[in-house]
């Protein structure tokens, strides 16, 4: 589905100028938009882009150019900051990880000489399902994303936690960015002492279950195990949120099984992705 006249309303003013450094003019952004969309939602091979998007290398290079330089990222972290100021953003956040399927054509990027900010794994890994990407994301209490972190599917989901909660930040009229939300939910996963004192070092509540293990220990060393983390079981009810979210970018065939070779350009696929959730609110 292309972008609508309002999406439209909302993402024009946060691009580039149409007009680039050296040539001539941009080809039209919403087209170009629109053509990488399109091959994100259906998991398409670049060369077999529609005709009436144009030349698909064209559309490509767009895309590459811009994930590289950030924009596609600004682009959604104003969305996102515009849903703020209008009061449109729940800061109840949950944390959460799901697992890609790399296809064969996302594999054989070179391992050295990988771009700026690219690792050299390229967020790929290999586990007995064979190669993967695990997405680590941040969403709000409406089920939209605020965050994204890229590992290989084998990573665990604890050791990404402080580094997608690094990655949000919500720029503000007046002031600093806002990276702090009211509440962390998060599932068993998360469960550990550094998790929970991250959070309380910050002034954030964190809405935890401990695990069965780490219940046991603190049972078994009596007095000297400290008393058991605060858990709120009605306001976990809300993790499911971050599910949800996961749920509507898997909705995208090419969110759902990683076709691109490098991370770069996957990341900024989940950003279009989330900039098309932002906009449509």
């Amino acid at each position: 589905m292309p972008l609508t006249d309002a999406q439209w309303a909302r993402i024009e003013p946060l691009l580039p100028d149409r007009k680039p450094k050296r040539g001539g003019r941009w080809r039209d952004h919403r087209q170009v938009i629109d053509a990488i969309a399109f091959k994100f939602r259906t998991g398409t091979q670049w060369v077999h882009l529609p005709e009436r998007y144009g030349n698909w290398r064209g559309v490509y290079n767009r895309l590459r150019m811009w994930a590289i330089d950030g924009t596609w990222e600004r682009v959604f972290i104003a969305l996102m900051a515009q849903a703020d100021a209008e009061e449109d953003l729940d800061w109840a956040v949950s944390v959460d990880s799901t697992i890609v399927r790399a296809h064969q054509h996302a594999a054989g990027a070179r391992k050295k000489g990988a771009p700026a900010g690219e690792s050299g794994d390229h967020a790929i890994g290999r586990s007995r399902g064979g190669l993967t990407t695990k997405i680590h994301l941040v969403a709000d209490g409406r089920c939209r994303p605020l965050a994204f972190v890229l590992t290989a599917g084998q990573a665990a989901d604890a050791p990404a936690f402080t580094n997608v909660m690094a990655r949000l930040r919500v720029p503000r009229r007046r002031g600093r960015p806002r990276t702090r939300p009211d509440m962390v939910l998060a599932d068993k996963a998360y469960s550990s002492r550094e998790i929970r004192g991250h959070l309380r070092k910050r002034g954030i509540r964190a809405v935890i279950p401990e695990r069965a293990d780490q219940q046991a220990n603190r049972v078994r060393r009596g007095q000297s195990g400290g008393r058991p983390p605060v858990f709120d079981r009605e306001a976990y009810k809300q993790r499911n949120t971050v599910e949800r979210c996961i749920n509507r970018l898997k909705q995208w065939c090419g969110i759902a099984t990683r076709y691109e070779k490098t991370a770069t350009i996957y990341l900024a696929g989940l950003h279009i992705a989330g900039i098309f959730l932002w906009s449509a609110r």
